[in-house]
């Protein structure tokens, strides 16, 4: 028992040793952390980088150069508008990039990051942002900071719930979120007003999702590689102009607006139906057209006839007044009177001369002219960019054209 209590004090005394032991290790251990950072940001910058931050272009593309850490070089260039690092080697993003407040568009898709960066979230001029291709799981709830946020992609990561954060941004028009791990959406996702694209592709939903029939304001919707067997009507979203379907174990397409673009097993069928559908139409409008303006065509003796009276009526009542003020001024010489009828003669044959242009029938066709106008200029809905081309390393980012969102 003796032994016990003598032996008490020394295993306090070494489990102190023991954790000043440990802390003094982790001081360490942080001390060659910061110096390998140092390292990393005085480490001599690839071939051509220096003259990319020396240029004094608002925008700067450093992807695929592999660093592991934005050069500090970069927060110092404040009138950046747009930062491309994708593909390089980031876990994280510095602090000091929040002196960039002028960033519109950032991308850091196609690195390492396991969370969304805090420091990126102080970025509250940003439009678009660019997180696909990382090992995210969540968004932060500081990511509501992004008021002004329109277009965010954060494809391929993992997520397995649809990121209720998003509901704070109110501006979000575009959200990538295919090739993760959802299986369904939340029933209030239609408190998202503003969305306009979304891309659901390369999930893992077996149904489709009701609450999307209730957002119609959607435009674009890309349901690709999902496990979904069959589609409802999709009428309901009147403002829908894309949907992508494919690869998914459908037994045919799914009904849509005349006006949408369909992509997906048997929708070339549908959409030559659609064209045949629409020629015909347009052959049938064209046949009734010609129809009326031969009828019109038919009736105008009796317009003109009525029109010759007119004029006629009016020439006479104009010689008439011309008669009666040469009687009130008197008649001198009787010239006056021979200038009366030549008068008379001029107008008569100027009304003939009117009478022969309407019986040619040019106001006829001018109308008809004029009709044909009208439907030109129209081919339909041209939606080039809603083209969206899926590479795994090399795509065009979406929001570019709204700023040259």
């Amino acid at each position: 028992m003796g032994n016990s209590s003598r032996k008490e004090p020394e295993d306090e005394g070494g489990e102190e040793k023991e954790k000043k032991v440990k802390e003094e290790g982790d001081e360490e251990e942080e001390e060659e952390k910061e110096e390998e950072e140092e390292v990393i940001e005085d480490e001599e910058l690839p071939l051509g980088v220096d003259d990319l931050l020396a240029s004094g272009d608002p925008v700067l593309d450093l992807t695929y150069y592999k660093f592991r850490r934005i050069p500090r070089q970069v927060l110092d260039l404040h009138y950046l508008e747009k930062l491309y690092m994708c593909g390089n080697r980031l876990r994280d993003v510095p602090k000091g990039i929040t002196r960039l407040q002028g960033l519109r568009t950032l991308a850091l898709d196609f690195n390492k990051l396991d969370d969304v960066p805090l420091s990126v979230c102080q970025l509250t001029n940003l439009t678009c942002l660019y997180l696909g291709s990382n090992r995210l799981m969540s968004l932060p709830p500081e990511l509501a900071n992004l008021q002004s946020l329109r277009c965010l992609w954060v494809e391929s990561n993992f997520f397995q719930r649809f990121p209720k954060q998003l509901y704070d941004l109110p501006n979000l028009r575009s959200l990538q979120i295919g090739d993760n791990r959802l299986r369904t959406l939340p029933s209030d996702l239609c408190r998202m007003e503003s969305l306009r694209g979304l891309w659901l592709y390369g999930n893992r939903f077996q149904e489709f999702p009701r609450v999307l029939l209730k957002m119609e304001h959607l435009e674009i919707l890309d349901m690709d590689r999902n496990r979904i067997s069959e589609f409802p009507n999709l009428h309901h979203l009147p403002a829908l102009r894309l949907f992508s379907y494919d690869h998914n174990p459908v037994k045919e397409p799914p009904r849509v607006g005349e006006e949408v673009l369909i992509v997906g097993e048997g929708a070339e069928e549908v959409l030559q139906a659609r064209e045949r559908k629409k020629e015909a139409k347009e052959r049938a409008e064209k046949e009734a057209e010609e129809a009326a303006a031969a009828a019109a065509a038919a009736a105008n003796p009796v317009i003109h006839g009525i029109l010759k009276k007119l004029r006629m009526n009016s020439a006479l009542n104009l010689a008439a007044a011309k008669e009666k003020e040469m009687e009130s001024t008197g008649d001198e010489d009787g010239q006056n009177n021979d200038e009366g009828a030549e008068f008379e003669k001029q107008g008569v044959t100027f009304d003939d001369a009117g009478l022969e242009y309407d019986e040619g029938g040019g106001g006829v066709e001018y109308e008809r002219e004029e009709f044909f106008c009208e439907g030109e200029g129209y081919e339909g809905y041209e939606g080039a960019e809603l083209e969206y081309e899926r590479a795994e390393m090399d795509y065009q980012y979406e929001g570019e054209e709204q700023e040259q969102p």
